[in-house]
Formats: C-alpha cells, sequence, structure tokens
C-alpha cells in the first residue's frame, strides 16, 4: 500500500493531494495543517469525488499518529505573501524555520521512518531544519529545490528554439532562489550544448527569466502551485516506483556543507547518490556563493 501524508493545506499543498488522489499515485493519503478547519474541508473535498475519481483512494485527515506508518512525507507549510511581497523566498524564512521545527518534532515523535520531501520555503534551509528536527538521514531528507527552477529553464529555452522543453538538458543549480543560477556548461538541446546555440548575452538574458517568470505567476496568482506541485508529485513517484531519476534537487552537498539544489539520483531510499558535475570555474564560484548564502540564514537560527 503506498501511503503519502502531505503537511500543509495551502495552494501548493492542496494541488499535491488532488494530483495524487485523482493520478491513481497513492492508496492512503493523509491531510494535515496547522488549520485543521481547512485540512478537514480538503479532506471532505476528496472524499465527494470518490464516486465519480477513476481510483479509490483512503483519505486521512488531522490524526499526526497516521505518520508512523506513511512512506512518504510531504512538506508544504508556508505564507507565500511574504515571498510575493518581497520578490524573495527567504521572506518566508522566519515563520517558516518555526513552521519546520514544530513539524519536525511532530513527524520524529510519530515514528516515521520513510521519505521526506519538502516543498516549504526557503527550500534549502527548510529542509536542512527539517531533516535536523526530525533525525532522519541525509538520504532520507531532500526538497524539490531547484527541480522546478530548472523546468523553468528548459521551457525558456525551448520556446527560443520552438522545442519540446523536454527536449532541453541541463540544471539549475544553487539556492532556489534569488542565487540561482544556470549551469550552461551542462545545457544542451537535442545533443547541441547551449553555449554554441546562444552567444553570451542571450545567455544572460535568458538566464534572469526563471525567477522573473516564478514572480509573474506569484504576483498575478498570489501563488504559484502547478508547477510545483507537479515536481513533487515526480518525486513521488521517482521513490514508489524506484526510478533512479537523475534530477536537480535540494539535497546535503558535502562539499558546500548544506542542503542546496544539485543533481542526484532519486530513488526508493530517497537520495541514492550524489552526481558530481564537472562545472566551469565561474559556475563552481557561483555554486559555493549561493551555498554561502544558504548557511548565513541558517546559522542565523543558532
Amino acid at each position: 500500500m503506498r501511503k503519502v501524508a502531505v503537511i500543509g493545506m495551502g495552494h501548493v499543498g492542496a494541488t499535491v493531494a488532488y494530483t495524487l488522489f485523482t493520478h491513481g499515485i497513492v492508496d492512503e493519503l493523509v491531510l494535515l495543517d496547522k488549520n485543521e478547519k481547512k485540512s478537514t474541508a480538503e479532506y471532505n473535498d476528496l472524499r465527494d469525488t470518490l464516486a465519480r475519481n477513476n481510483y479509490y483512494v483512503d483519505v486521512e485527515a488531522n490524526n499526526w499518529d497516521e505518520l508512523k506508518d506513511t512512506d512518504i512525507i510531504v512538506t508544504s507549510f508556508g505564507d507565500i505573501a511574504a515571498t510575493v511581497k518581497t520578490g524573495d523566498r527567504f521572506g518566508e524564512f522566519d515563520i517558516n524555520a518555526a513552521n519546520a521545527k514544530e513539524v519536525g518534532q511532530k513527524i520524529k515523535d510519530s515514528g516515521f521512518k520513510g521519505i521526506l520531501i519538502n516543498i516549504s520555503n526557503p527550500c534549502d534551509a527548510i529542509s536542512t531544519i527539517l531533516q535536523e528536527t526530525t533525525g532522519l538521514s541525509k538520504k532520507q531528507v531532500f526538497g524539490t529545490g531547484t527541480f522546478l527552477d530548472t523546468a523553468r529553464m528548459q521551457r525558456i529555452v525551448a520556446e527560443e528554439l520552438d522545442e519540446d522543453p523536454r527536449n532541453v538538458q541541463g540544471f539549475v543549480l544553487g539556492e532556489h532562489g534569488a542565487s540561482q543560477f544556470t549551469a550552461w556548461s551542462t545545457v544542451s538541446v537535442n545533443g547541441k550544448k547551449a553555449t554554441e546555440l546562444f552567444d553570451e548575452e542571450k545567455l544572460e538574458e535568458l538566464s534572469a527569466q526563471p525567477n522573473k517568470n516564478s514572480m509573474k505567476v506569484a504576483f498575478g496568482k498570489g501563488y504559484t502551485s502547478y508547477a510545483v506541485a507537479t515536481c513533487a508529485v515526480r518525486l513521488v513517484q521517482a521513490v514508489f516506483s524506484n526510478a533512479r531519476l537523475f534530477a536537480p534537487t535540494s539535497v546535503y552537498l558535502p562539499e558546500v556543507e548544506t542542503y542546496i539544489g544539485y543533481p542526484a539520483i532519486i530513488g526508493q531510499d530517497g537520495v541514492e547518490k550524489v552526481i558530481k558535475l564537472e562545472l566551469t570555474e565561474q559556475e563552481e564560484k557561483q555554486l559555493h556563493d549561493s551555498a554561502d548564502i544558504i548557511k548565513k540564514h541558517i546559522a542565523q537560527l543558532k
């Protein structure tokens, strides 16, 4: 039986839950939120679809004891309004750092032993706090990180070339936030390097687009939901199917001593392996500079 708990029933958490429910990805779904009225409402809304849904899913709500035998937890708590207001994902840091400690302790107390996938922002810092608070291994805890930003980059490059975004390979690395960067040395389209397809000025222009596009969505809707929820669901599927998915997620990278967006193999045990990239000297510097920003914020809590 495939059992997933979603903690945080805001726009993102509700979208994750709905997607898992309607796509036959889970057999059991647990909905948790500090606001039990909200999680109860989502529970009832999903239960009302059972007579029309293509799959039967056992849904539970507001019972933290259910985490003990849960396979995967997706954390999606937070206050997106803080990010929208500041344009900075660290706008949610203070409130989500406290949330992560509270939620992490509840997860630990439940006896949970599975895989934890974090969406909550700032993703890398919150993944760090959740790993430390739950006591789970660094393999068991990872975040969506730059999996989303990479998808945004793939879209932008593909649209520029009138291509399918799935034909674009490569990575956005670093913080899931302002200091992220596209590692153009890793990017190719149908086997041809991006550095051959675009000049330096164009690459700089394209590099700025993922963050700009995310803010367009956030300012227009008041939040983002579909894209990041899709990333989280894809990672849930990778764990359940032991897909050994090669993807940039928020993982602990010993080289920079923090969680950060970097490619890894995701399978049934979580982070199976972090894959070392051959980056340019400039890209290595950007990675370390981004890591320093993440660590600086985490250090404020200690």
